[in-house]
């Protein structure tokens, strides 16, 4: 209840200096208690280093999921795919939605945390450590995002967003998609035909069972 959704599985209150773990999550994959405390400490050492609110939520998110080596505070289940399927389907969540907070629904929570990673990962392969510190050292000193990334950068987020857009655009193709997915989508083809000759065996049957008792009714009264 205090974090919020039933697939949180730890959080930090930064006002509080609190951590908040659910031990008994901590031996299901991928979590353990020492990457899940890595991931928070992060938390409330970017909210220490950064003050004044001037931290976005998916800034704070990603980078905490970068030091910890792409563990989330969330259970992801079988949503592993969502920022794949919002690439193919062009449905993303705005970078800029994701400033003050995440969305309540499980789904979009879960394509919010996967999105902030992907962005933090693509700033730090165009820009190294050193430009992510930069855009943290401006924030720090009191500029908004778009300013420091701005000054750090050189590009505004917008721009850099469009950018991170077309990147996974080349990376998640359909061919790459249905080639992942080959496996699953031979099965269900398979259970598709399956179901549909069942259901022709049961209309012909069906059908020669009437045509039976047709036969019987002529020959009880003849012309």
């Amino acid at each position: 209840g205090m974090g919020g959704s039933d697939i949180i599985v730890a959080f930090a209150a930064s006002k509080e200096n609190l951590i908040v773990i659910d031990n008994s999550k901590m031996k299901t994959h991928p979590f353990t208690m020492e990457v899940t405390l890595k991931h928070e400490l992060c938390h409330l050492l970017l909210h220490h280093y950064i003050r004044g609110g001037n931290l976005p939520r998916w800034l704070n998110e990603g980078i905490s999921q970068w030091v910890s080596g792409g563990i989330t505070e969330i259970i992801i289940g079988e949503n592993k795919d969502l920022l794949k399927q919002a690439t193919l389907s062009g449905r993303f969540i705005r970078i800029n939605d994701l400033t003050e907070r995440f969305p309540q629904d499980e789904k979009s929570l879960q394509l919010a945390y996967q999105e902030s990673r992907s962005f933090v990962d693509y700033i730090y392969g165009e820009f190294g450590s050193g430009g992510i510190l930069q855009i943290l050292n401006h924030l720090r000193d009191g500029y908004k995002i778009d300013a420091a990334m701005l000054e750090s950068v050189s590009i505004p987020v917008d721009e850099l967003e469009n950018r991170w857009h077309d990147r996974l655009r080349k990376k998640f193709t359909w061919f790459t998609y249905l080639s992942n997915h080959l496996y699953q989508i031979l099965f269900s083809f398979s259970a598709v035909i399956l179901i549909y000759g069942f259901i022709r065996l049961l209309i012909r049957k069906k059908a020669y069972k009437d045509n039976g008792e047709d036969d019987e009714i002529d020959q009880d009264f003849p012309d």
